[in-house]
């Protein structure tokens, strides 16, 4: 995969980020009308970490902790790994395969610019394979051949 991560994958995401004082519940909430299950947590502009779905689940319902009172800045990965918007979608899907991530920001000259779930990367993988099927068939059967 040959994409790059901006403008192929990510372009005009509206991100959702809380402040490392904000609460889990917070969080949570926002996942829900954002309809996301990762926010960034931002100290300003400045990304101090990332919070997700799973976070939730192990850091805080697992280890009984109070959602109302546990501030991000608890259960959060601090300084998380990060892409650059010229990375190219094909790597960024082999770093986060191996390494167990499902979303990573995008940064890009200190700004944090998007957002990118694995999910995103597969659904690019699984239409530049349509495509190159797509185009396959068309060469080897002729321009009419599947429609």
């Amino acid at each position: 995969m040959d994409r790059k991560i901006v403008p192929d994958v990510v372009s005009g995401q509206t991100l959702a980020s809380l402040a490392p004082d904000d609460t889990v519940r917070q969080a949570a909430e926002l996942m829900v009308s954002h309809h996301c299950s990762a926010i960034l947590v931002m100290q300003g502009d400045k990304l101090a970490g990332i919070f997700t779905e799973r976070d939730i689940t192990r850091r805080v319902v697992a280890s009984n902790r109070n959602p109302d009172t546990t501030k991000l800045s608890e259960v959060m990965t601090p300084d998380p790994d990060t892409l650059s918007g010229d990375d190219l979608a094909g790597s960024a899907l082999e770093r986060m395969s191996e390494r167990g991530y499902r979303h990573l920001p995008v940064v890009d000259n200190g700004k944090v610019i998007g957002m990118v779930s694995i999910r995103d990367l597969y659904r690019m993988a699984k239409e530049m394979l349509e495509a190159d099927l797509r185009d396959r068939e068309a060469f080897i059967f002729g321009d009419g051949y599947g429609h």
